[in-house]
């Protein structure tokens, strides 16, 4: 038999995050600009997943990218300063 739990509902997940490269053509994602690229990435240096950051498929794609390509030549660092 199947035991039905009354009383539990699920919880909101607030607002919708808005992919900042769909809203605004001119914001070009750039393995070059570590300012913009440092918005998607945990104090701890992890690239943040597209379910957080709000991107869609194809700028959370290029996104990583970037950063991937950004820490090759030393413009961001693979991991944060371990303290």
């Amino acid at each position: 038999m199947a035991v039905v739990r009354a009383g539990r509902r699920r919880r909101g997940f607030g607002r919708r995050k808005v992919d900042r490269f769909a809203a605004d053509p001119t914001l070009v994602i750039d393995y070059k600009d570590p300012q913009l690229l440092k918005n998607f990435i945990t104090e701890r240096g992890k690239i943040i997943p597209r379910r957080i950051s709000g991107n869609n498929a194809k700028h959370q794609r290029g996104v990583a990218l970037a950063i991937k390509r950004s820490r090759m030549i030393a413009l961001m660092p693979f991991t944060s300063a371990g303290h």
